[in-house]
Parts: structure tokens; sequence; C-alpha cells
């Protein structure tokens, strides 16, 4: 028997799978499928997920794990704050250990455990980088510059400003009233941007951030490949730089920040060396399901969740409880 995990951070959720505990690895294909597979809302299991995460053995030294992130759809995320918090806790108890880095297609980044944020609710932090304002990096075009920072795109909006960042997942950010943060527009804009057309060839994430002060944030995410979800750990990520970046006058480098979202918040820290810069996300890592089934199953096109032995955890009571004590 195979165990994988459900898991959220944020709310955002996820299936996490072990290759290194199978006896013989899932193809990509196989992945792509299962991932579909298992977080259809419709017909997958536990009501579906936003994303496979999949762990397998790293060979850079000095690295605990490799992390691939699977969107609903089968595409493959450069990055996933969310989800690499969830695998941090993963390896951190797979190897007792409670400071390493993970491998990820851009970059092996740093993760830390911290303290318990309450009984049931733990906490990982986890690096959020590289960090590229380049057009070549996310990539667009037809925005006037190879940078788009703070800047007025009336092909998107009228009034509002935007900036656009790969962290490396493409991000378009828009600082915006709670009126439009309530709005339709985030969904119109996301859907456009994410289907062909003239900016954003491979589409791009795009969040809508209301600031109430200077140290607390709202975010919502229209998330490539996956539509409204949580919370994105990225786009939290990318929001709180554009903000630093964009408002010297808050003086939020170097500062935590509290980012609210419909899951519930995460913190950051936007670092800044010289002209460099990346982003430090704290937040839960939840697991609310065990899931035990022959390793054969998972080969299966259609894998038969009937098959799956599922152990439901208290962990998301405990998270729930914890956000709704701690609104923000």
């Amino acid at each position: 028997m195979v165990q994988l995990q459900k898991v959220h951070g944020s709310q955002n959720q996820f299936f996490l799978l072990d290759q290194t505990s199978l006896q013989k690895a899932l193809s990509t294909n196989e992945l792509v499928s299962l991932a579909q597979q298992l977080t259809n809302p419709q017909n997958g299991l536990l009501g579906g997920a936003d994303g496979l995460l999949v762990v397998s053995a790293s060979q850079h030294p000095q690295v605990r794990g490799r992390m691939q992130v699977i969107n609903s759809d089968g595409t493959f995320a450069a990055m996933c704050g969310n989800g690499l918090r969830t695998v941090g806790r993963y390896l951190a108890e797979k190897y007792g250990e409670t400071d390493f880095k993970v491998e990820t297609p851009q970059a092996d980044l740093q993760v830390s455990c911290q303290s318990d944020w309450a009984p049931q609710v733990k906490a990982i932090s986890v690096e959020i980088s590289p960090v590229s304002f380049q057009d070549t990096a996310l990539p667009f075009a037809n925005l006037g510059g190879p940078k788009l920072v703070n800047q007025f795109v009336p092909a998107f909006a009228d009034e509002l400003k935007f900036s656009a960042v790969a962290v490396p997942n493409p991000h378009l950010i828009s600082i915006v009233s709670h009126d439009v943060l309530t709005s339709n527009l985030l969904e119109k804009l996301g859907t456009r941007l994410n289907q062909p057309n003239a900016y954003f060839p491979d589409g791009v994430n795009v969040s809508f951030a209301q600031v109430v002060n200077s140290r607390h944030l709202f975010v919502r995410t229209f998330e490539r490949g996956v539509g409204f979800t949580n919370a994105c750990g990225t786009g939290m990520s990318a929001a709180s730089l554009i903000f630093a970046v964009t408002n010297p006058q808050a003086a939020a480098f170097e500062q935590i920040l509290t980012v609210a979202n419909p899951g519930g918040f995460v913190q950051t820290k936007v670092h800044q060396t010289h002209a460099s810069y990346w982003i430090e996300l704290i937040g839960n890592a939840t697991i609310t399901h065990y899931l035990e089934v022959d390793e054969a199953e998972l080969h299966q096109s259609q894998p038969d969740f009937d098959r799956f032995e599922v152990t439901s955890t208290s962990e998301d009571a405990a998270y729930r409880d914890f956000i709704a004590q701690h609104t923000v």
C-alpha cells in the first residue's frame, strides 16, 4: 500500500504524492492523468483540489527533495508557495529536520519550520524566488516596454495601474479599492489573459490587492491553470513585493506583512539586496486526510477512487477555528 496526503496552505488544496515511496515511479503522462482525475471537483476524490504535488529525490547537494506542481488542468506550474509549505512540512517530518532546501524547477528554495500558530496548526516559512520584472521572464509583449511597474494599461482596465513580475510564476498585480476587488473585473481579466491574447502568450496569474493599512493587505487571485483559488502563495508574495516597491512611504521592506485571502491569511516579508528581491512566505501547512491505496491503482488510466482508504484528521477544524479567532 502507498500513502498519499490531502493538504492545504490557506485552503489552497492539493494531493501530495511521494514518488520515492513507489516501487515504480509514475511517468509524466501518468502523473498528469492522475492529477486531472484526483482534482476534478465533480468526480474527483474528496471534492477535488487545486493540484497535485509530486515529491521526488533531488540530485542537488544539500537539498532534501524535489517538488513538482501539476495544476488541475494538467499543466505544470513553475512554483507554488502554498504547496511548497506543505511539501516542506512533509519532508521535515520524513527526515526529522527543521531547515533545509527543496528543489523546484527554477531554484533550490529554503524551507524552515516555525513555531505552531496554534495546536494542530503547523506553520512553515518558505523562500519565494527568483524575482524578475523583465518581459522575457514572464513573458509578456505589447505593453510599452521591457518592464511594467505601476503603469496604466487601458487595454486591461480604465484607471487601474498594473505591475508584472515573475516570482518565478508570472503575475499581473493591481492595487485596487474594495469595490474593484469585489467586482467581476478580476474574473473577466483573468479569463481573458489566460486565453489566446496579444499580451501574455503563456497566460498569467492575475491578482487584485486591497491595502487595508501599511502592514495589512487583502489579495484575491485568478490563477493560471486553475481559476479562482482560496489563496495563491506566489500571488500574495508578488502583491507584497509590488506594494513595497510602489509605496516607499509605507516602509514595507524587511517588515512582517499580514496578507489576508479568502482561505485565511499568511505573513510575508519582502527582502531587498541592492537591485534584487526575494520574499519570505509564512503560513499554515495542514494535512486534512491520509489516503492509502495499492500502488497498482495509481498506474491505472482511470483509478477507482472507491479503492482508496481515506482517514481524516482534525487539523482542518483546528485551522478553521484558529482563523475564525484571528480574523484580520
